[in-house]
């Protein structure tokens, strides 16, 4: 299968820190990649990276140019308009005329289960309502490529569980996911494959059900051994 995306010895450094360092990762269509690791492991780099938010310091990132991507943060911006505008926006900014961005942020926000709070002021809804508009915001764009920065961080369980669901669904149409999550319970629910990042290196690249087998998992990393094991 033909990757969407692909690193060679990719790294980035902000003045003398190296935040990633001789990665290579490929991306094929409809994998579910999650990405974990501690904090500072490099996951969030890796994810901006992914998205062209940053460019690689070394080495070559290679992308498919005709596959569309989104990418929802683990705080994301709310603008001072309305849910509905909030996605409208960004399907105008994509060359929508803007009658039609609003019925298709309308059907958006029908999707993630927000159309009665269309008009209510982006801002004040609550974090995960905040959260599944950001997913319809990324939605509505039918990307081929969701890209998810701890997207339930900040959720309580009620709210994860949504989020989940919504994240899930887009999978099952044949949107290909990569995510950083600390959430191993999301992690086995959610992806195919796992990246353990340390130190901004990848230390294991498994199957998920391999990544959670702690012999095979000791053969490659004992960190991320103990990673799984929660002691790190």
């Amino acid at each position: 299968m033909s990757a969407l995306m692909q690193l060679r010895a990719a790294g980035v450094r902000f003045g003398a820190v190296r935040a990633l360092d001789g990665v290579d990762l490929r991306i094929s269509g409809g994998e579910r990649l999650a990405l974990v690791g501690a904090n500072g492991s490099g996951k969030s780099t890796l994810l901006r990276l992914l998205h062209g938010l940053l460019r690689p310091s070394a080495g070559t990132l290679l992308r498919d140019g005709a596959a569309r991507q989104a990418m929802v943060f683990q705080r994301p911006y709310m603008l001072r308009t309305s849910a509905l505008n909030n996605v409208a926006l960004a399907l105008w900014l994509r060359d929508a005329r803007w009658s039609a961005a609003r019925e298709q942020a309308l059907a958006a926000l029908a999707r993630v289960g927000l159309a009665e709070v269309a008009l209510r002021s982006a801002r004040a809804l609550s974090g995960g309502q905040q959260q599944r508009l950001a997913l319809a915001r990324a939605w509505s764009l039918q990307p081929d490529v969701l890209l998810l920065d701890e997207p339930t961080s900040s959720l309580d369980p009620h709210g994860k569980r949504e989020v989940e669901d919504l994240v899930a669904a887009f999978a099952a149409g044949g949107t290909t996911l990569v995510f950083a999550s600390h959430n191993l319970g999301q992690v086995k629910r959610l992806a195919s494959r796992v990246v353990y990042l340390e130190q901004g290196r990848v230390r294991a690249d498994l199957p998920v059900q391999e990544f959670f087998d702690r012999r095979r998992l000791a053969e490659v990393s004992v960190e991320a051994e103990l990673f799984v094991k929660g002691e790190m």
